[in-house]
């Protein structure tokens, strides 16, 4: 397989396929029995590959979920935490604040089952937007932000066994929320507080294709124009997606954030995809590169970044934490009981936040140490965790990966729990400190976005190219759905073919090529991109953006 050229400015591709796909043919049967059987087959076929993600999976259409794989692979599951990492004017703060969006922007992997979206075609983009209700902050400074959209009660901790993989969690209640509408809050933004490849969809829809909560209210969709609208909410089902509302009534007339979101196919072999996010109102962005290593180990599939993937950046471009990057590496993840069709998900390795920039003198950092399961019992999901003061001066604290590699003298916060449930945490640079919930994941659930409609999009917009196995598999048309999308297969095949028998290398539209750093940058069509979704039309008065923001590597 040829590789990408890091150093050079652009980024050369190899449009040619890395040797024969490997393929499972359609044995016809669309029940789960079926499925599991070309599953074996497929896993089988995958043992000593050295990386799956780089190879073409030619796969029927009945094993996938009727999603574009650029609509899923975002971090923006709980866009309202997102919003609220520039709120205070506490480092120590907004340090926190970005602990709690590196939880929860993958609540896929806990509310969603493990299934296959469709591969992206080069050149293929999404694009969509959230207008979220600010986080409030309670009183009590011990408490995290209250949040207003999608949450519920919360749960007992979820069990899980070796066997039969993990519990899911009890049905929500969705009638009496967490906190009541008489609670003492802090409204808006925060002073100083003392404190504070594979995918998980569901199939439901937006009936005008825009999925927040107050637009779009009844979530399982029946007009199949309208395209995919939202996450798995796994259980949620079990009691009416439409269920989940707002929380407090008082939320209804308070002005919403706007979160834009743009990502592009900038490499098919290997896939590699570019990706921005920007909250003009709170200034705030995220920019990053996604690309994943996987390989088969047994009955588990390993799931790393790839060469190219450095992480996420988080961007503050205005007042208080103005000229703040925070870099957000990934873990490992597995997916487990691949050949009994019980799929799960676990994390290993460490996740590291490093905050850049901003006002000078000693930073912030924080690692998420994520516990390794046993082969026997059941699996736990445990984490632990620390927030530690460095000296950008120096380079010794890169090589603190660990818990147990970071000295106690450097140690401002400690943290521990369950990344599918509640995390909790305390200083331990002030006296009589206690622990306080940092974030209690089973009150959340996924918020779906808001995608212009099929009759609006370009040609290559995700929902608009795979539309036409997207309808086929809601009407479990498997052999109608696996036509349409060899169909789109082959018509990339012939453009990558065109294009080499001219010479001529394919160039981003949205994104530069030179994505070596892991921090794409924006083209001008991408700026334009971003500018349109954020001056989309909007069903509840929107928040005004507070201040000139400071340009960025993205903004140049």
């Amino acid at each position: 397989m040829a590789t990408l050229d890091k150093t050079a400015a652009g980024t050369p591709i190899d449009e040619d396929a890395p040797g024969q796909p490997i393929s499972v043919p359609d044995n016809g049967d669309t029940g789960e029995s079926g499925k599991l059987k070309m599953i074996v087959q497929l896993v089988k076929k995958c043992l000593g590959v050295k990386d799956i993600a780089a190879m073409r999976l030619s796969l029927p259409a009945s094993l996938l979920e009727p999603i574009p794989n650029l609509e899923y692979w975002q971090y923006l599951d709980r866009p309202d935490l997102f919003a609220a990492i520039n709120d205070s004017d506490d480092p120590f703060e907004r340090m926190l604040a970005v602990l709690r969006f590196t939880f929860s922007k993958d609540l896929k992997f806990i509310r969603g089952k493990v299934c296959k979206p469709y591969n992206s075609v080069l050149g293929e983009h999404f694009r969509s937007h959230w207008d979220v209700v600010p986080v409030d902050y309670p009183s009590d400074p011990n408490e995290p932000p209250i949040q207003y959209l999608y949450v519920t009660a919360p749960s007992e901790e979820p069990t899980s066994s070796w066997l039969y993989g993990p519990a899911t969690h009890s049905t929500p209640d969705f009638a009496h929320p967490p906190f009541s509408e008489n609670a003492s809050v802090k409204s808006g933004k925060s002073g100083k507080s003392a404190f504070s490849g594979l995918s998980f969809m569901s199939r439901a829809h937006s009936a005008t294709a825009k999925s927040t909560p107050a637009t779009s209210p009844e979530l399982v969709e029946t007009n199949l124009e309208a395209g995919m609208s939202s996450l798995s909410l796994a259980n949620d089902t079990a009691s009416g997606v439409a269920d989940l509302q707002e929380a407090a009534a008082a939320a209804a007339d308070k002005p919403r954030i706007r979160i834009a979101y743009l990502t592009e196919q900038v490499s098919h072999h290997p896939p590699i995809s570019a990706f921005h996010a920007s909250c003009p109102s709170r200034h705030v962005e995220l920019a990053g590169v996604d690309q994943i290593s996987a390989k088969v180990s047994g009955t588990t599939l390993r799931v790393m970044p790839g060469s190219f993937n450095k992480g996420l950046f988080v961007r503050i471009t205005g007042a208080p934490g103005a000229g703040e990057t925070y870099h957000i590496t990934h873990p490992i993840a597995a997916v487990n009981g691949l050949l009994r069709g019980s799929f799960y998900v676990t994390v290993g390795d460490s996740t590291i936040i490093t905050c850049s920039g901003g006002a000078e003198g000693k930073k912030l950092r924080a690692v998420i140490e994520y516990k390794e399961e046993s082969w026997l019992g059941r699996a736990q999901f445990h984490l632990e965790g620390v927030i530690h003061t460095y000296d950008p001066k120096e380079s010794v604290h890169e090589e603190w990966t660990r818990v147990k590699h970071v000295p106690r003298d450097r140690v401002l916060a400690v943290f521990d729990g369950s990344w599918r449930h509640k995390i909790r945490w305390k200083r331990v640079d002030a006296p009589d400190s206690e622990y306080a919930t940092l974030l209690d994941l089973s009150t959340l659930h996924v918020i779906p976005k808001t995608v212009r409609p099929l009759e609006r999009q370009l040609p290559n917009e995700s929902r608009n190219l795979w539309d036409s196995v997207t309808t086929r598999l809601l009407k479990k048309e498997y052999s109608e759905a696996t036509k349409h999308k060899l169909t789109i297969e082959q018509k990339q095949r012939d453009e990558a073919a065109e294009r080499k028998r001219k010479g001529v290398k394919f160039v981003p539209r949205y994104f530069d090529p030179d994505i070596s750093s892991g921090l794409p940058t924006l083209t001008e069509e991408g700026r334009k991109a971003i500018e349109e979704e954020i001056k989309e039309d909007a069903e509840h008065q929107l928040e005004e953006d507070e201040g000139p923001s400071t340009p960025g590597p993205t903004q140049a």
